[in-house]
């Protein structure tokens, strides 16, 4: 039975060195992706960049089901942490939608914009040049595109409601939106409970939850990746689910659509181990 493991000086000493070893990769490889052409061969780099980070920080994936063979395909899942963005282009390749602030991040918006992700202002009045901007990204790629329609991280105790605005592209077009869910795993399989998901393994902000419980104590998104890397790692089960008929809906319709799905399938599965 999988359990948190204690916080001690030899985890703390292993963590400083997988995260010295981390940023030493980065630096290596930053002139690659310098170099690289933005568009399908960055994407691809972008799996075996963040498959080093995996390692060193632990984390197994576990995928059941495949994505669609069509194009252009839009990839909606939950989001709990900042590790789906390792977790995703490892196990399944393609690239983000992502919010626009994630762009300014040192270092991380500039390796981003690299590796194909498409930052969006959600603001109502940026609504429009957002969704043009999803819209010919995803006519233009021939890899899945990934978005988080709840539109931040959650303490994986739910799912937030999803936000319709950025599928207003999807109606009455030839886009397929696959359902995908997320569920965090000690790295046996054994299921995280609540308390324990939000206090070390979850990356959010309290204020920003509905329910379930609050973390003691909100790190940064680099003291989250320390932090994971002191623990050990987990496990990350992805399960694919097929695309639903959206035909004549309109985005409100879509959004509780799918939300309803993923929801649903995330609850269902909490509690229980992989097989």
């Amino acid at each position: 039975m999988g359990r948190v493991r204690k916080q001690n000086v030899f985890n703390t000493t292993g963590a400083v060195l997988k995260f010295t070893a981390f940023w030493i990769m980065v630096i290596i490889q930053l002139p690659i992706i310098f170099l690289l052409p933005r568009g399908r061969w960055s994407v691809k780099y972008m799996s075996i960049f963040m498959r080093v980070l995996l390692v060193l920080a632990g984390i197994r994936i576990r995928v059941h089901g495949r994505l669609s063979s069509h194009r252009p395909l839009l990839v909606i899942s939950n989001h709990i942490s900042i590790f789906e963005i390792a977790t995703f282009p490892v196990a399944l390749g393609g690239s983000f939608i992502a919010k626009k602030e994630m762009e300014h991040w040192p270092l991380v918006g500039w390796v981003s914009r690299k590796f194909g992700v498409v930052f969006v202002d959600r603001r109502p009045s940026h609504a429009v040049e957002a969704l043009a901007q999803v819209r010919d990204t995803l006519n233009s790629v021939s890899y899945p595109v990934f978005l988080f329609p709840e539109g931040t991280t959650t303490n994986g105790a739910y799912v937030k409601p999803f936000k319709s605005t950025l599928f207003n592209f999807v109606e009455n077009s030839d886009v397929v939106v696959q359902p995908l869910v997320m569920n965090y795993r000690f790295r046996d399989g054994t299921p995280i409970s609540d308390a324990d998901m939000a206090e070390h393994f979850a990356y959010f902000n309290n204020s920003n939850q509905d329910m379930g419980p609050a973390c003691s104590r909100e790190r940064s998104a680099f003291g989250q990746v320390f932090h994971i890397m002191m623990l050990g790692g987990f496990m990350v089960e992805l399960t694919v689910l097929p695309p639903p008929p959206l035909a004549g809906m309109d985005r409100k319709q879509i959004a509780e659509t799918l939300h309803k799905i993923v929801s649903d399938k995330y609850m269902k599965l909490k509690d229980k181990p992989v097989k």
